[in-house]
């Protein structure tokens, strides 16, 4: 097993938080420096260049170590939390829709992201095991596998964030300080971006989508919805989250009936 030395710039502190932990990556908060684990080596190459290619705010990098990524906590808080109501301002909302509109206005990062027929294999075995472990009805889930498939369509790659839940966006007023965790970023489906920033916070989409400032598809936007809540079931369940609490990925798919 290898060690890691925490160099004396985070040395000095009384406790180290969990900021989220599982088998595959875990994320540390010592004072004001956030340690990202990752046994992929590749997601902290993606975050690392991902962020240096952004025209956003991003966490300023440290230091790096194999397998390690120390970044400078951004100020602000947060956008919101998935299942709880949002506190901030319907400016802040739209700022992160300009935000996101910068991004995409970017030029491409110089990797793809998932193909159509990639998500729809993994969409289809998601659903499987949803319904053949009698995790959610079996009319719940055909209902929102139909829903899904307009997200399914042709689209124009742009540079997306690829996970870019409102935790991951950080606003001080009506500014966005900080977006955060970008080792899922790729060329994409902007439409994606806009979905998983608004999921479980249909309230702000017109927010977002002001601030975004271009025409958008709101039907793709639901389609992205229970794509999403329909694919990450499985794995959240697996990670020790739970897609049943009030206002989370279970909810949106029975939004969607």
């Amino acid at each position: 097993m290898t060690s890691v030395v925490i160099p004396a710039i985070i040395a000095d502190v009384d406790e180290v938080e969990v900021v989220v932990a599982h088998n595959e990556r875990a994320t540390l908060r010592v004072g004001d420096v956030f340690l990202k684990i990752d046994a992929d080596q590749t997601n902290i190459d993606v975050e690392v260049e991902a962020m240096a290619l952004a025209p956003v705010p991003t966490p300023d990098i440290l230091w790096r170590k194999p397998s390690v990524l120390a970044l400078a906590a951004v100020p602000g808080t947060a956008l919101g939390r998935l299942g709880e109501p949002s506190t901030a301002s319907p400016a802040a909302w739209a700022a992160a829709g300009a935000a996101v509109r910068m991004l995409h206005d970017a030029p491409l990062p110089p990797w793809p992201g998932r193909s159509r027929d990639e998500l729809a294999a993994r969409l289809d075995g998601e659903c499987e095991w949803l319904i053949t472990n009698g995790v959610l009805p079996t009319d719940l889930v055909t209902r929102n596998r139909e829903i899904a498939e307009a997200a399914l369509r042709p689209w124009t790659p742009v540079f997306t964030h690829g996970d870019l839940q409102i935790t991951h966006v950080f606003v001080d007023g009506d500014k966005v300080t900080g977006v955060i965790d970008w080792s899922e970023a790729s060329q994409g489906d902007a439409l994606f971006d806009l979905a998983i920033l608004t999921l479980g916070h249909e309230e702000h989409l017109a927010d977002i989508v002001a601030g975004y400032g271009a025409d958008v598809d709101l039907d793709v936007i639901r389609a992205w919805w229970s794509l999403r809540s329909l694919s990450a079931a499985r794995w959240l369940v697996e990670h020790g989250f739970d897609p049943s609490s009030p206002g989370c990925e279970f909810d949106v798919l029975k939004s969607g009936m």
